[in-house]
């Protein structure tokens, strides 16, 4: 295990999630623990040390297992497990940033692209989140991240991408960028150029301002014409990122309702310790079910306890 690089991407990136530091940490125990656990393939065990601990503790119970057995821990789980609960319990001992480059990468391998997990990741995370994420994306597979989704993209979806990639932060007049967009709506075929340029790279607080001003101003939502201007995979990337300057939750409880696995598990580990309760109570709000209750109607077994553990409560 690379412990400089660990150490390089230690953070927190926010105070809203479900899982949490534990309190009364040993991670000699927790290691012993594992190690039976995992010649016994007590799936059980491993649910409940994984999911109750948070992710820079995981690290340091992998950094001792290694040293007390001289093996890796995430080869362990390999041999004693199999399928989705395998991969969520693999994903839970990826450090947080490895986690996204991680994702990224998966939702570019092989044959097509899943664009709406790439825009998922672009849209929610910050400027300096996707530089941390990008610097382990170059580490863990020695390829450049932004050359990679240029590769994978084309046109103005390849603009926006990157654009999204490389947010700025760059101070606008509310009205003025009101009327960019509204002219640029103009005409049988929308110009795409205003709306890349500046939904990446405002503030959120603007972009809320100018999203308001835009629908006074014509009638319509903003999704609503985007929905009609813009066409293919630059349409579906316009109509995540307005979505997620006006609701990021609202947006991550709508993804979460198709109850995909690869989505249901991004999005929890991704943020569970970070802003889960905030999708939780979007995701209730949204289809009148709280997510414990839906991922018990969806998943069964050792998995469903390990995502019920993640999601921690009824709401």
């Amino acid at each position: 295990m690379d412990t400089e690089y660990l150490k390089s991407f230690e953070m927190c990136w926010g105070t809203l999630g479900t899982v949490r530091r534990f309190s009364n940490f040993h991670p000699e125990r927790d290691a012993i623990e594992v190690q039976a656990a995992l010649e016994r393939k007590d799936a059980l065990t491993l649910v409940r040390i994984l999911t109750n601990r948070n992710n820079a503790q995981r690290q340091v119970i992998a950094q001792t297992f290694e040293e007390i057995t001289q093996k890796d821990m995430a080869a362990g789980v390999k041999k004693a497990l199999a399928g989705e609960l395998e991969t969520l319990l693999l994903e839970l001992l990826m450090p947080p940033v490895g986690y996204e480059a991680h994702r990224l990468q998966q939702a570019m391998a092989g044959l097509g692209t899943d664009e709406e997990t790439l825009l998922e990741i672009l849209c929610t995370r910050s400027r300096k989140q996707l530089q941390e994420i990008s610097a382990a994306y170059q580490h863990l597979y020695k390829k450049d991240l932004e050359k990679e989704l240029r590769g994978e993209t084309s046109g103005d979806f390849a603009k926006l991408v990157v654009a999204l990639l490389n947010k700025e932060n760059v101070a606008g007049v509310v009205q003025r960028d009101i009327e960019y967009l509204s002219v640029s709506l103009n005409g049988k075929k929308a110009d795409a150029g205003p709306w890349i340029d500046i939904l990446t790279s405002r503030d959120t607080n603007h972009l809320d301002k100018v999203l308001m001003g835009l629908e006074l101003e014509s009638g319509q939502t903003v999704e609503q014409a985007v929905e009609k201007k813009f066409t293919g995979d630059l349409r579906l990337g316009l109509k995540v990122l307005v979505q997620c300057i006006q609701n990021p939750y609202d947006y991550l409880a709508k993804r979460l309702t198709t109850m995909k696995t690869p989505i249901v598990q991004g999005i929890m580990v991704s943020h569970c310790e970070v802003d889960l309760l905030s999708i939780r109570a979007a995701y209730l709000k949204l289809t009148g079910t709280s997510l414990y209750t839906a991922l018990q109607k969806q998943f069964k077994g050792d998995h469903l306890q390990a995502l019920l553990a993640i999601c921690r409560s009824e709401d």
